[in-house]
Parts: C-alpha cells; sequence; structure tokens
C-alpha cells in the first residue's frame, strides 16, 4: 500500500522521518550534556563530539587571504598581524602589530590606506596589540609599551587618548555604550614577592572602564595557585564582547569557557573533552637577583587559543585537536630595554615559520547557552578569530602572517 502513495505524499513521508532523526540526533546530543545549576550559575559538562555529531550544520567557505610572510608586496607584507575589525561599510582594517601600522581594505580585498606608523606621538604606535572600532567607525588601538589607547577618526587623525600608567593594561574592546572592556595585562613588568602576593590578594580578571578609563566595575574569578608565576599562566585567558556587550572568556590552560552579561554577573561556564590532559607539567619558576629577574616559563599544555561570538549567540572557540610536535611550535622572542628616549621593545618569531598547514587546530562551536554544537576541522595554523555577520576571519599571526577570510554557510 505504501508503494502505491503519490509522490507528494512519499516527499512529505521522507521530509518527516529526516526531521524525526534530526530531533533524535539533537535529543541525543543533549543527553551527552551534563547540565548542573550551581548559586545560580548554569554548569556545562561537553561530553562526545556535541549535538551535530559528526556532520557539521555550518560549513566554511573560503573567500580570500590577505597578506603572506612571503609577500613582495609591502601593503600585505604583515608582521606578526593581530587583530582585525570591520567598518560599517564592510572595509577590513587589519593590526599590523610588528610593522606599527593598520591596513585598510576594501570589502573586495583591495589596498585602501595605511594608517600609523611607529613613534610615539599621535597616531604613531609602539607595537600594537589590539584594535576595535565603535559605531561611528572611531578606531581604538590598544598601545600597551606606550601605556595608553589611542582614538582614531576613521580617517586616522588623532581624536583623543586615553593614558595608563600602571604598567598592566590589556586588550581594550570598546561597547555599545561607549564604555571599555579590558583583559588582563599584555605583558606586565611587576613580580610580586610572595609577602605583597599576600598582602594584594588576587585580582578580577576583566575591567569595565568610562570612556576616559576610569574603572567602574571589575569581575572573573582567578583559579588560585598558590604561586604567582603559576597562577598567573594558568590564569591567562582570550576575551570577545558580543553585539549585546555579553563577554566571553575562554583559558589556553584551563578547561573553561565561561560567559558574562555585561555587568559582570557569570552566566555559564562549559567545559568539554579534550584529547589531551592539563595538568602543570612543571610549575616554572622566578629567580630575583640584584638588578632584574630570570624566569623560567611553566609547562602546560594549551587547549583554546581564540574566541569569538556570531550573529545569533554561537560561541566559536579555537581549539588544538591535538597538542603541537616540536617542529610545529613556534614563540615569540621579546626584548625589552630602558634607553633615555624611552622603552625599547623588540618581537621575533622563534621556530620554524616555514610551516602553513596542520591538522592540530579545530573550531568548536556552542550554542548562546554553552552547549557544544560540534567541530569544525582546520588545515592552519591559527592564532585568531574575528567574526563579522557572516564574515569569518583566521589569524596566522606566527607563521604565515596573514589573515583568511571565510564564509559562514548554514
Amino acid at each position: 500500500m505504501r508503494r502505491g502513495k503519490s509522490i507528494q505524499i512519499s516527499g512529505i513521508t521522507i521530509f518527516f522521518m529526516f526531521t524525526v532523526a534530526g530531533l533524535l540526533a539533537t535529543v541525543v546530543g543533549l543527553r551527552a550534556q551534563k547540565v548542573e545549576v550551581v548559586d545560580g550559575i548554569r554548569l556545562v559538562h561537553n561530553k562526545g563530539k556535541g549535538t551535530w555529531s559528526k556532520k557539521p550544520a555550518l560549513t566554511l567557505e573560503p573567500v580570500r587571504q590577505l597578506g603572506d610572510i612571503d609577500s613582495t608586496d609591502p601593503n600585505t607584507a604583515f608582521y606578526l598581524p593581530a587583530a582585525v575589525a570591520l567598518d560599517s561599510a564592510g572595509n577590513v582594517y587589519v593590526l599590523d602589530t610588528g610593522n606599527n601600522r593598520i591596513q585598510k581594505f576594501s570589502r573586495d580585498g583591495k589596498y585602501l590606506a595605511t594608517i600609523g606608523r611607529f613613534g610615539q606621538g599621535p597616531g604613531e604606535f609602539n607595537y600594537p596589540s589590539w584594535l576595535d572600532l565603535d559605531g561611528a567607525g572611531n578606531l581604538y588601538v590598544t598601545d600597551p609599551f606606550n601605556e595608553r589607547v589611542q582614538v582614531l577618526k576613521p580617517d586616522g587623525t588623532d581624536l583623543r587618548t586615553i593614558k595608563f600608567s600602571d604598567g598592566r593594561m590589556g586588550n581594550v574592546f570598546v561597547r555599545t555604550d561607549g564604555k571599555l572592556v579590558m583583559g588582563q595585562a599584555t605583558i606586565s613588568f611587576r613580580f610580586l614577592t610572595p609577602d605583597e602576593q599576600k598582602s594584594a590578594g588576587l585580582p578580577r580578571l576583566v575591567k569595565v572602564l568610562d570612556a576616559e578609563g576610569r574603572l567602574l566595575n571589575e569581575f572573573g574569578e582567578m583559579l588560585d595557585m598558590k604561586e604567582e608565576l603559576l597562577t598567573n599562566t594558568m590564569n591567562q585567558f582570550v576575551l570577545t564582547v558580543d553585539e549585546k556587550d555579553n563577554i566571553y572568556l575562554a583559558f589556553p590552560y584551563q578547561n573553561r569557557i565561561e560567559k558574562y552579561s555585561p555587568d559582570g554577573k557569570l552566566l555559564w561556564r562549559a567545559d568539554r573533552e579534550l584529547a589531551y590532559s592539563l595538568e602543570v607539567i612543571d610549575k616554572g619558576s622566578i629567580d630575583r637577583r640584584e638588578g632584574g629577574v630570570s624566569i623560567r616559563s611553566p609547562r602546560i599544555n594549551r587547549s583554546s587559543e581564540a574566541i569569538a561570538v556570531d550573529g545569533k549567540g554561537r560561541v566559536w572557540v579555537v581549539t588544538l585537536a591535538r597538542q603541537l610536535k616540536k617542529e610545529e611550535q613556534v614563540g615569540v622572542g621579546v626584548t625589552i630595554s630602558q634607553t633615555p628616549s624611552g622603552r625599547q621593545v623588540g618581537f621575533k618569531p622563534q621556530g620554524d615559520t616555514e610551516l602553513r598547514e596542520t591538522d592540530a587546530y579545530k573550531l568548536e562551536v556552542f550554542d548562546p547557552q554553552g552547549v557544544l554544537l560540534g567541530e569544525i576541522p582546520l588545515r592552519q595554523f591559527v592564532d585568531g578569530i574575528f567574526i563579522y555577520g557572516d564574515r569569518l576571519f583566521l589569524v596566522d599571526r606566527l607563521r604565515g602572517a596573514s589573515i583568511r577570510e571565510f564564509r559562514i554557510k548554514e
């Protein structure tokens, strides 16, 4: 009898069967996640590959690449590119940290302008670390070695400067209301003695500032490792802010992703299954001697590299599918010296920067409530992710010195 049904009815039946299958997969996926509420905070313990199962519901369509370490075009010969921002017209701004400039490109990738140069004056930078735009298209440039955030007009001319002088300023994001969100210090020039640590206590992770840089609020709990160097390392995080001013953190050395409301309330914390341990391998050490400090960094496996949020509230985390092999590891050597003319800083990648492809990275996508939807494998090294509408940008900062643009396909 069923074989005698019309094609139209068969089409409806098939559609219905796929819908049920999709619902069943979603239910199974949700059952794999353990969700609990503790002290009003939603805790999500993600298991398995997420509700998408084996097939991602989203794909990334390659659009273009901006820059390359071997580029002969001076406009795309980036050195340590750090951030990508878009204006209302869709123009792309690339913060080219090592060249102390911002490169502006049209929506279709055509070079338009260079903003900034090395120095300490208006519109000049000293290894700027971050870039964000406000609703009017003004550029907020985090310039930590000049101890300031420079606010530039869309054409690159100086608008105002927000000064910081405690040597512990982090990357700054601009909220829709003009307030600023600051992450942890990009680099700190001061380590506390054990007695100072006891009296100072643990700082909060995130600061909210007014438009002039005055502190309004701070929040986010640090994990206390009882030793300053290890505590600082374990509590490193990457940060982003969504269109509604919610704040998201991902911790490279913890299995921890968090979402906060604009007023600093922790809304949820999520973890997921990793293919490696994040136990401390080596605590590192600080050797204080007359005239200086010698630091040996802790050794811990690394999980997250970057975080972004799309317009539907989905959270995208660049995650290591496995730990990097020795030949894949690249770091940055930093030299800092004080001269009569000011602080001199130098950054230089260390390691094999010729490698371009790897299977060590993936994108994990979470729903707005912290439930893992699934993952998208990557075939390149990734140090940063930025999402504007359906445009997704992946930054290879240390090796290819490039920006790859993709279109998110539903």
